[in-house]
C-alpha cells in the first residue's frame, strides 16, 4: 500500500484510544500512516519514532483536514466526546469527498443490531450525542465515500475509569446503574482497534456498511462479580442517584461527556435494549474478542488489585 492511511486521533484520549492503537497497529505491518494530532509533544514524538507522518492539526479547521487528505486513499475518523462532533464530520466528509477518498472508517457509537433495528432510529437515542453519531453516520453515507460505521457501546476502558477510584480506595462501586439488573452492553478498544485496522489494511473494500461490535452484554452485578475474580478481593455495589453521580464526576468531566453519560445510564436502566453480542470482531479478525474479565485482569493493578 503506497499511500499513506489517513489516523485522526491518533495522539490518543484518556480512555480508548482507538486512533493511537488502529495506528500502532498499521505500522507493525508496515503500512505508512499519517497520524492527525491536535499537538505535538511525547505522544507524537513517540508515534514518529515508530515510522509515522505527524501532521499537527484540528478536525474543526477546514484548511488543516484538507492537507492531511492529500495523496491519502483511506482515512479512520474518530471524535473525542465533546462538542463539535457534527462540524468536524461534516468537514472531514467534504474534505475526504473532494480528495476521492475510496474507504472512510468510521468510530460511532451502538444504535441496534439487524434483529433489533429500532435502536437506528434518530427518535431513540440514548442521548444527545448517540444523536449526533446517528446524524454522522448519514453525514458520511451522503458524502458517497464508501464509509463504513464501526457502532459500539461503552468501552472496558469506561468501565475501569469509572470504578478504579473507589475501588482503589473503598472496595465499593458507585454508580447510578439501579438495582444491578440493568443490562450494560461493552466491547473493548482493543478489538475496535483490531477491526478498523484489518478494514483500513485489506487491499479490498468492506462487503458491509455497519459492523456492530458487542462483545459481551454482562448485568451490573455481573460486572462487579467478574471485577471481584479478577482483583481478588470483595466489591460492593452501591447504586447512588444521578445527581450524586454528577456532582462527583463534575471535575473530571466536560459538560457534553457529563450529559452523554448522565443520559446513558438512564436508557440502561430502563432496560430499553435487547442487548445481543455480536461475532463481527472474530469474523473480522480472525480471533476472539476480548472478554471483560481478561481486561480486567491485565488491567488488575490500575484498578486497585490486592498485592501479591
Amino acid at each position: 500500500m503506497t499511500h499513506p492511511i489517513l489516523i485522526t486521533g491518533a495522539a490518543g484520549g484518556q480512555q480508548g484510544s482507538t486512533g493511537r492503537l488502529v495506528a500502532g497497529l498499521l505500522l507493525q505491518q508496515g503500512i505508512p500512516v499519517r497520524a492527525f494530532v491536535h499537538n505535538l509533544d511525547a505522544r507524537s514524538n513517540e508515534l514518529r519514532q515508530q515510522g509515522a507522518e505527524i501532521i499537527e492539526g484540528d478536525l474543526l479547521h477546514p484548511a488543516t483536514v484538507q492537507a492531511a487528505m492529500k495523496e491519502v486513499k483511506r482515512a479512520y475518523f474518530t471524535y473525542p466526546v465533546t462538542d463539535g462532533l457534527l462540524e468536524a464530520a461534516t468537514i472531514f466528509a467534504t474534505a475526504a469527498r473532494d480528495a476521492g477518498l475510496e474507504l472512510v472508517v468510521n468510530n460511532s457509537q451502538f444504535q441496534g443490531t439487524p434483529d433489533n433495528p429500532v435502536f437506528r432510529d434518530l427518535q431513540h437515542a440514548a442521548s444527545f450525542r448517540n444523536l449526533q453519531h446517528r446524524l454522522t453516520d448519514r453525514i458520511f453515507d451522503w458524502a458517497q465515500l464508501g464509509a463504513v460505521h464501526l457502532q459500539t457501546p461503552p468501552y472496558y476502558e469506561n468501565v475501569r475509569a469509572l470504578v478504579s477510584r473507589s475501588v482503589a480506595e473503598q472496595n465499593t462501586v458507585f454508580l447510578p446503574w439501579g438495582d444491578g439488573n440493568a443490562v450494560i452492553p461493552l466491547t473493548g478498544a482493543q478489538d475496535v482497534a483490531r477491526v478498523a485496522a484489518t478494514l483500513l489494511a485489506d487491499p479490498g473494500l468492506p462487503s458491509e456498511d455497519v459492523y456492530s461490535l458487542v462483545s459481551e452484554t454482562p448485568t451490573v452485578l455481573e460486572i462487579v462479580a467478574t471485577l471481584e475474580k479478577a482483583i481478588g478481593r470483595e466489591i460492593r455495589y452501591v447504586p447512588i442517584t444521578d445527581e450524586q453521580w454528577a456532582d462527583a464526576v463534575k471535575e473530571r468531566l466536560n459538560p457534553h461527556a457529563l450529559d452523554h453519560l448522565s443520559h446513558l445510564w438512564q436508557h440502561f436502566r430502563k432496560g430499553a435494549g435487547n442487548y445481543r453480542t455480536t461475532d463481527v470482531i472474530r469474523t473480522v479478525t480472525g480471533r476472539n474478542p476480548q472478554t471483560l474479565e481478561e481486561f480486567f485482569l491485565e488491567n488488575a493493578k490500575s484498578i486497585g488489585a490486592s498485592p501479591q
